[in-house]
């Protein structure tokens, strides 16, 4: 990140005087760094090789640009082209760039008619030479090693303690991977500074004289690595927008929700009112047996983790940085457009309806996803009987919230995943299966909201609209019988009991009965009491649109809107 005079200035006093604090930042790890274990090509040994090539190649410094950098990942780390050109994407995903950049990229790529011409675009892109680097060294972060995988501790472990016992059991309840436990980060980069500062030095850059605490000088605009190294061991503390600042000092928002047979609170923790950006965190964690909705300015940019929720209705509908799943079961989350990441991991037949930057998925089963994205879905291990899908829903703000975030309707991958193995190579072993277009429905969102968005963006698949076209046919076919049945009124009356009958049966039998009984808006919360991220109103309903996901409300059963 770049800093004005000034900023640079004042940051460097603050260092003089030893008042300055540093924390790993949290994107670089919790979206940068990929849930499974580097190619050993990525390791310290062969990032010095690449640090000193770079310097002396014409296109590698101070910007890399995409030929140089598959110049050197294929042809001198022998790494895949697509997984050269994964990190290079996926860098590029958390770099700054207004929506105008990112649509522009987008139609480009849209307009790519060969792989000569993709080529061609994809070599105008370029990364900082260094910030990469580091990058491609954080990778490192999910290393498993033969001690860590028997006692669950790194080696070596210099690992500080936690500032509490109550902060470490609850950053260990709610994040049980190291890319959202900032514990996990500042370990890193204590562990590893001396490694990170080395690729970034360059020969005769530093100078002995004029330096200050922080070992800067002013002659050289360098500093001294032994007296900086020294320094950033001092000030290094834990990031105070992460996870376990949320949880002991962020807002924390429940709501009780009485549930048939049983009453559960959700625990939601957020940090959005202070955070800057990138560091904006909402945490849901054990949603049950309850529908949520929300549209908020609160929402807007920030990363959201969602939590061993289980049995629940999620509706997201906001331009969103990132939204982590960890241990979800039987659910169904829909989202706003997602600027960088989706990341499912360890989740259980969850169904997840989302436009995102990237949409990854790791050690799950029984999922579907309905995604449309511009980079090929990643499938990280341990996935069973995935299901890919076209993203078939729409709210109408939502053409409005993707140009926000910069993310258009084409190109759009979501059928074309990229599977890696255990080695974090790419792997050829099918964990998924396309959705077929006689299983497609699809989905209606049941809130009523301002905007111009009334169809699905960019359209279905021909495949998935000739399967819904033949069945609205049916449907009609079957109307046309029953008007030419000629019944009498007994008759009808009669027929229609049998039909809400069985449609009943049916909510029973799919579960979606307390899908649409939490629809209901419950009583409003008593003055003084806990505020509540539920913001829900009655089903929209429209004409002509049949979902067996969303079906519609029985006679008598239609809420009414709060």
């Amino acid at each position: 990140m770049t800093r004005s005079r000034t900023d640079q200035e004042g940051c460097l006093k603050a260092m003089e005087q030893g008042s300055a604090s540093v924390w790993a930042r949290l994107e670089p790890f919790m979206l940068g760094a990929l849930q499974v274990p580097p190619p050993t090509k990525l390791s310290l040994h062969y990032l010095r090789k690449m640090a000193v090539y770079v310097r002396t190649r014409e296109g590698c410094y101070p910007r890399l640009g995409w030929p140089m950098w598959r110049h050197i990942a294929c042809g001198k780390l022998q790494l895949p082209e697509d997984l050269a050109w994964l990190y290079f994407e996926t860098f590029d995903l958390l770099t700054p760039h207004v929506p105008e950049e990112r649509l522009g990229w987008a139609e480009a790529l849209s307009q790519c008619g060969s792989p000569k011409e993709l080529d061609r675009v994809r070599s105008k892109l370029s990364v900082e030479t260094l910030q990469f680097l580091l990058f491609l060294y954080t990778q490192q972060l999910n290393r498993v090693s033969l001690r860590t995988s028997l006692i669950g501790e790194e080696w070596p472990s210099p690992r500080p303690r936690s500032p509490s016992p109550s902060s470490d059991r609850e950053a260990k309840t709610s994040s049980q991977n190291k890319n959202w436990d900032d514990q996990a980060h500042l370990t890193f980069i204590q562990t590893h500074l001396s490694d990170l500062l080395e690729l970034l030095l360059e020969p005769g850059q530093l100078s002995r004289s004029g330096q200050a605490q922080a070992g800067y000088s002013k002659l050289s605009h360098s500093f001294s690595l032994q007296k900086l190294q020294a320094w950033l061991r001092q000030a290094l503390g834990l990031n105070p927008f992460g996870i376990s600042a949320c949880l002991r000092s962020g807002k924390k928002l429940s709501w009780p929700h009485q549930a048939e047979g049983a009453m559960k609170r959700a625990k939601i923790a957020r940090n959005t009112h202070m955070a800057p950006p990138g560091s904006k965190v909402v945490l849901l964690s054990q949603v049950f047996r309850q529908t949520l909705a929300k549209d908020s300015d609160k929402l807007a940019g920030a990363n959201v983790k969602l939590h061993r929720c289980s049995e629940a209705f999620i509706y997201l509908l906001s331009p969103l940085r990132s939204v982590s799943l960890d241990k979800c079961r039987n659910s169904t989350v829909v989202l706003g457009p997602v600027e960088t990441t989706v990341h499912m991991q360890g989740c259980e037949n969850v169904r997840v309806v989302c436009v995102a930057g990237r949409v990854t998925v790791g050690a799950s089963s029984h999922c579907t996803l309905h995604a449309l994205t511009p980079t090929r879905p990643l499938l990280l291990p341990g996935n069973t009987a995935l299901t890919l899908g076209p993203f078939h829903t729409h709210y109408p703000s939502l053409e409005d919230h993707m140009a926000s975030v910069g993310l258009a309707v084409v190109p759009n991958a979501w059928e074309r995943p990229l599977m890696l193995g255990t080695e974090g190579t790419p792997s050829d072993n099918p964990s998924y299966r396309l959705l077929p277009p006689n299983e497609f429905c699809p989905m209606v969102v049941p809130f009523q909201m301002e905007g111009d968005t009334c169809e699905v963006p960019g359209g279905l698949p021909p495949l998935y609209k000739k399967a819904l076209d033949g069945r609205e046919l049916r449907v009609q076919d079957w109307q046309r019988t029953v008007k030419d049945a000629h019944l009498t009124k007994d008759q009808r009356r009669q027929f229609q009991a049998v039909v809400e009958q069985k449609f009943h049966e049916w909510l029973l039998e799919s579960g979606h009965r307390q899908q649409l009984d939490s629809l209901i808006p419950s009583t409003v919360p008593a003055e003084g009491s806990s505020g509540s991220l539920v913001d829900t109103c009655g089903p929209n309903h429209r004409s002509g649109e049949t979902n067996p996901e969303r079906p519609r409300q029985a006679a008598g059963q239609t809420p009414t809107a709060s």
